[in-house]
Order: structure tokens, then C-alpha cells, then sequence
């Protein structure tokens, strides 16, 4: 029998070349012009192809010191930040779900994820190509796992699309400005087609309370008040991996609370 070790050990391998090829995709997927498979990896600022040592995930960063072999540009710290959250992604999914179709499924899910994270921090939008499509293989996945059913995951897409768009209506109706976009909207569906509805009162909470905390810090630093912006689909989808994680946990935090016994 292969050792525990030995199976997470060759998850975060897996996870960090999978963490090397969302790096493309978060580069390469806002720009319609651009293949996420074509051309092969080169560096960005002197379109010079990366040899394989130069492409292995995290370990080539940190033996060519965050630069360039080629030109000695500086390399983004995003490249091996990406490789090493996928990584860690990949462990957990596997200690928790060992090798099962809720592992195949939430991977694909986590990965969406952590391409949303980066491409709306860096854009400020969320792309339709990845959470209409997520939505659907949402609700798809909850017919094959055990870990929701289809109708909590039909409950959780409407009811998340629901919510925030209900929200963000009332905003424009009373700032007159928008406060949300519809890529937040559509996130929130994608995340109750997967996790189901019970995800989104902690998933809608926890990033609110985050996404607040962030954003007084931002206007003091920034100070333009009310004007300033920060993109909200990072903190639904960290609240999402969260309750992915922890969701047993929660739920018992739940229970406690419905029945006075927390906090």
C-alpha cells in the first residue's frame, strides 16, 4: 500500500504543475486574442521560450532569483504564489475527499476559483467563460456526488444569483452608482450550484466582513472615500474555499447558534 505521504506528496506536485497552466490562463483568458494553448510559455517581456528547467513550477523561480534567464527582467510573484496555493489546494482536496468524485469535481471548482481570484484583482472582472459554464458544471456535479444534492444545488444557483443581484439593485436605486457587477452575481450562482444553498449565509457573511474590512483600509490608505473600488469576487471565492473546507465545522457553529448556545 503506497504511504499517505507518499499519495499527498505527488497531489502537490500535481497541484503545482496544474498551478503553472492556471498561471497562462489567468494571463491569457481576458484577452480574446490570445490562445491559452498557443503559443508555449515565454517570458512577457522578451518573448523568449522558457526552456523545461526554467518552467518547473515554484523551484524555477526561487533558482533564477524572480528574473529572467533571458533578458533579467523581474518575474511577477504571481507565477509561483499560483503554483503553490494550487498545490496546497490539491492536498487538502485529497486529505479530505481521498480519491473520489467529490476530489474531481471540487479541483475543478478550486482551480476556477483561484483563476477568478487573480484575474479580478489584477482586471477587476469576473469572465462569463468561466462562471456560466461553472454554473452549469455546478449543478451537473451535483447529480454524480454525494456531497450535494441537485435540488440544494438548484436552491444554491438561484438563490446566490438571487441575492446579489437583489442587492445590487437596491444599491443603484439608492446611490445611483453601481456597487456590483454582474461577474459577482454570476460567481455567487456558480458557488450555490456547487456547495449548494446552505454555503451561501456563511459565504455571503464572511465576505461581506472581509470585503468591509479591506475596503475602510483602502479608502484610508487610498483616500478617495466612497469612490474607491475593490473587486469583490476574491473574497466570495476565499469564502467559498473556506466553507468547502470547513463545512462541518460550520455547520456545527450553526446548530449552536440556532439554539442559543453560541457565541
Amino acid at each position: 500500500m503506497i504511504a499517505e505521504s507518499t499519495i499527498l506528496a505527488v497531489a502537490a506536485l500535481f497541484g503545482a504543475i496544474i498551478g503553472s497552466f492556471l498561471n497562462v490562463v489567468i494571463l491569457r483568458l481576458p484577452d480574446p486574442e490570445q490562445s491559452i494553448v498557443f503559443p508555449a510559455s515565454h517570458c512577457p517581456h522578451c518573448n523568449s521560450p522558457l526552456h523545461w528547467y526554467e518552467n518547473i513550477p515554484i523551484f524555477s523561480y526561487l533558482a533564477l532569483r524572480g528574473r529572467c534567464g533571458h533578458c533579467k527582467a523581474p518575474i511577477s510573484w504571481q507565477y509561483p504564489l499560483v503554483e503553490l496555493l494550487m498545490a496546497i489546494i490539491t492536498v487538502a482536496l485529497v486529505a479530505k475527499f481521498h480519491f473520489s468524485i467529490a476530489t474531481i469535481g471540487y479541483f475543478l471548482f478550486a482551480a476556477s476559483l483561484l483563476v477568478i481570484i487573480f484575474i479580478d484583482i489584477k482586471l477587476q472582472i469576473i469572465p462569463d467563460v468561466i462562471s456560466l459554464p461553472g454554473i452549469i458544471a455546478g449543478f451537473a456535479f451535483s447529480l454524480v456526488s454525494d456531497t450535494v444534492t441537485w435540488q440544494e444545488s438548484l436552491i444554491g444557483l438561484f438563490l446566490g444569483g438571487g441575492v446579489l443581484y437583489t442587492i445590487a439593485l437596491l444599491y443603484t436605486l439608492l446611490r445611483k452608482i453601481d456597487g456590483m457587477g454582474g461577474g459577482d452575481i454570476k460567481l455567487l450562482a456558480m458557488i450555490g450550484a456547487w456547495l449548494g444553498w446552505q454555503s451561501l449565509p456563511f459565504v455571503i457573511l464572511f465576505s461581506s466582513l472581509t470585503g468591509s474590512i479591506i475596503g475602510i483600509l483602502a479608502m484610508t490608505i487610498q483616500k478617495m472615500g466612497g469612490q474607491t473600488r475593490i473587486p469583490f469576487g476574491p473574497f466570495l471565492s476565499i469564502a467559498a474555499l473556506g466553507y468547502l473546507y470547513f463545512v462541518e465545522e460550520i455547520h456545527v457553529f450553526y446548530a449552536l447558534y440556532l439554539n442559543g448556545q453560541w457565541p
